[in-house]
């Protein structure tokens, strides 16, 4: 999940951003809400935040100016602003401290889920791209990105019946996109493929042992659905599970 927060100084506007928008279902975790721009600046320069949703018309230090400070920090956060003016102005100076866009308020659904999309894929790119770059430097990192796909292969062999993608990165904080980039990198398999050969192996074992019935075992191995079940041991196996059990003579 990337790490968002809101910064408007009206209580209302700040909390409806927060609980009327899908922010998890797009990847996005709010972690604080504050009410002018120095306490979001305090915030920035202590915890990790990946992107700002900020109001531009505030007390004490407003949307612009904390753009501006972000912007001498030389911060990869990205920011986006909101005003209730559309005035060139405020976005030619928005501009010029590399702000990511520019909502009007009241700001609209369909709008909000466009900007942050795009902002998520923005993000989800350039932690590939970092991906690549450190298992290219030295054997130091290399090292710790292998401990991350050990603590993923240990989470999937435990709870291969359950897991997916997306609870495996969150298990070690990073994004889905992310961790699939980095377990082809290092593996050589794709995320998807090694936790399916996993549930086909334990799927065999599992058919070995006559006190199962094919869909129990379908379920053990993660499939809610038998027919599904049987059609990837096919694939996998070439044969049906019942096929698999007893083996044409």
């Amino acid at each position: 999940m990337y790490k968002l927060i809101i910064v408007d100084d009206e209580s209302a506007i700040r909390h409806g951003i927060k609980n009327y928008f899908p922010w998890t279902q797009l990847g996005f975790e709010v972690a604080g809400l504050f009410e002018n721009g120095r306490q979001a600046l305090e915030y920035c320069q202590k915890l990790p935040v990946d992107v700002v949703l900020s109001d531009i018309k505030m007390p004490i230090m407003d949307g612009l100016e904390l753009a501006k400070e972000l912007y001498q920090l030389n911060s990869e956060i990205k920011i986006i602003l909101l005003s209730g003016y559309r005035e060139f102005e405020y976005a030619r100076e928005a501009l010029k401290y590399e702000v990511k866009n520019y909502i009007l308020k009241p700001t609209k659904y369909e709008e909000l889920y466009e900007v942050f999309s795009e902002i998520k894929e923005e993000l989800d790119q350039e932690q590939i791209l970092n991906v690549e770059s450190d298992l290219q430097e030295d054997n130091t990192d290399r090292s710790y990105y292998d401990k991350i796909i050990d603590t993923v292969k240990s989470y999937l062999y435990q709870n291969y019946r359950i897991a997916t993608l997306n609870s495996a990165s969150e298990l070690v904080h990073l994004s889905p996109n992310y961790l699939s980039t980095l377990f082809k990198d290092i593996t050589g398999e794709y995320f998807s493929d090694f936790l399916l050969r996993i549930r086909m192996e334990e799927a065999a074992k599992l058919l070995n042992d006559i006190r199962y019935k094919t869909y129990q075992i379908s379920d053990l191995v993660g499939y809610s659905n038998p027919k599904n079940f049987t059609r990837a041991f096919k694939k996998y196996y070439g044969l049906t599970p019942t096929e698999f059990r007893n083996p044409p003579t």
